[in-house]
């Protein structure tokens, strides 16, 4: 549970630093004779701030949800003994929930305590910095512990959720080895790929009907955003048909050799196992393109109805804010790296003896590692490449919406402006250097865990 716990932590810390960081601007701004108190302004910081926290809780949810899922699975033959013997499974799923209940409360207790010091820390180099010594403004707020108990319900509920496989566990299994479902059972379970679909087409009709609204009204960003959250919902709820073939698409490039074709079929014969690996990392680098593409296409747009370039001063701007929230949305992004290395850790730990049996073929200890890296390759190329098509769409599409009938020069008439999809290079660039990185720390512990199976002891498990 150490991967949870630091989840959990990176969540309740962003949370609070954020909290800390609206106060010192608030009061920044208060201090400005030509702001002041403006009633806006801190609504649209208190907004900004509690919607980057809900982005940050609700990934890091989903991957401690995914996290307790896959080790409820790898517990499938324990939990069947505990039945053969008269345990409820209601009783199994609480202790699970109570364990994802002291995750919530280490990880929020750690995260609280570290983010008030780092924004203390922040705060005073801030001030000594800008030279801001006559701003007043009170750390330390009650609001801080909003964060961490949001952090402690959802790790609870995550929990719950995640172990929700414990009420289908029957004493018969403690015969057996089951510990995934598998592609034949997964295919047959229809009633949540049509919720699935549903949310993805009726998702996508709203996208589209705010883009074409937008060309007419800003409000039609209000639109687009509820079109987006429902069809990225449909994406993550359909993760387990939408990923493993993608999965398998990609490890075909790296080659027909025995190793490449292990990797590649295992991302097909476990699909929840393998979309709850890469779901985490497309979230990440969906949100992290998404405020790139936004505001590239936004310097697009006020160019084109301008009919010229935009000012330079303009550009600078939605360049740092671009670069503001990319930053922040890294978080999410970090979050979702380190389920990555936890679930995959997880798999290789529970697979042991299928491990131990391909060293007893013949496989080498540099063949198992080649597998496990390939495996973790497939899911981070996979992963980042979706990642990416969606962010530049649902980038595109905000910035579409929202500016689509808004011209640079406010004293110019409104007219309809469409322009393509514009896609910064460098951002592009840094994630896929980043999926790099996060490919060979992924694999890091994995495979050293991997080639520490001695094949008898691997066998030899019951």
């Amino acid at each position: 549970m150490g991967a949870s716990v630091l989840v959990a932590t990176i969540s309740s810390a962003f949370g609070v630093i954020l909290i800390a960081a609206t106060e010192l601007i608030a009061a920044i701004l208060r201090a400005d004779p030509y702001v002041g108190d403006s009633g806006t302004l801190a609504l649209v910081l208190s907004f900004l701030t509690y919607l980057l926290l809900g982005v940050a809780v609700y990934v890091a949810a989903i991957v401690t949800a995914n996290t307790f899922a896959t080790v409820v699975a790898g517990r499938t033959r324990r939990i069947a003994l505990l039945r053969l013997i008269g345990a409820s499974a209601r009783s199994q799923r609480a202790e699970v929930a109570r364990h994802g209940l002291a995750v919530g409360a280490i990880g929020a207790v750690l995260g609280l305590v570290g983010g008030t010091v780092v924004a203390a820390a922040g705060a005073e180099l801030t001030v000594q910095q800008l030279g801001l010594d006559g701003v007043v403004y009170q750390l330390v707020r009650p609001e801080m512990l909003v964060p961490p108990v949001i952090v402690v319900l959802t790790t609870w509920a995550a929990a719950w959720v995640g172990s929700r496989r414990v009420l289908a566990v029957t004493p018969l299994q403690a015969l057996g080895g089951s510990v995934e479902t598998s592609h034949e059972v997964v295919a047959r379970r229809t009633g949540r790929a049509v919720a699935a679909l549903l949310l993805l087409v009726s998702g996508t009709g709203l996208l589209a009907a705010g883009i074409a609204l937008g060309l007419w009204d800003p409000r039609g960003v209000i639109v687009a955003f509820f079109g987006g959250l429902l069809s990225f919902t449909g994406i993550v709820l359909g993760s387990t048909r939408l990923m493993p073939p993608l999965l398998r698409l990609v490890g075909r490039l790296f080659g027909r050799s025995a190793t490449a074709r292990l990797a590649a079929e295992n991302a097909l014969r476990y699909p929840e196992r393998s979309s709850r690996m890469s779901i985490g990392v497309v979230m990440g680098v969906t949100l992290v393109t998404m405020f790139a593409v936004a505001v590239e296409s936004a310097k697009v747009l006020f160019a084109a109805s301008a009919g010229g370039e935009v000012p330079a001063d303009f550009a600078a701007i939605l360049d740092t804010f671009a670069t503001v929230m990319m930053g922040l949305m890294a978080v999410a992004a970090v979050i979702a790296g380190v389920g990555l290395v936890n679930l995959l850790t997880i798999g290789v730990v529970q697979r042991r003896r299928e491990l131990g049996l391909l060293r007893a073929l013949g496989f080498s200890n540099g063949q198992v590692r080649r597998m496990v890296l390939l495996e973790a390759a497939h899911v981070t190329i996979t992963a980042t490449l979706t990642g990416l098509v969606l962010g530049i769409v649902y980038g595109w599409a905000g910035a579409q919406s929202l500016l689509g009938t808004v011209p640079a020069d406010p004293t110019l008439p409104r007219e309809p402006t469409f322009v393509l999809p514009a896609v910064p290079l460098v951002p592009v660039l840094v994630i896929l250097v980043a999926t790099a990185v996060l490919t060979l720390v992924a694999a890091v512990v994995p495979t050293r865990i991997a080639t520490r199976v001695a094949p008898v002891e691997a066998l030899a498990e019951v």
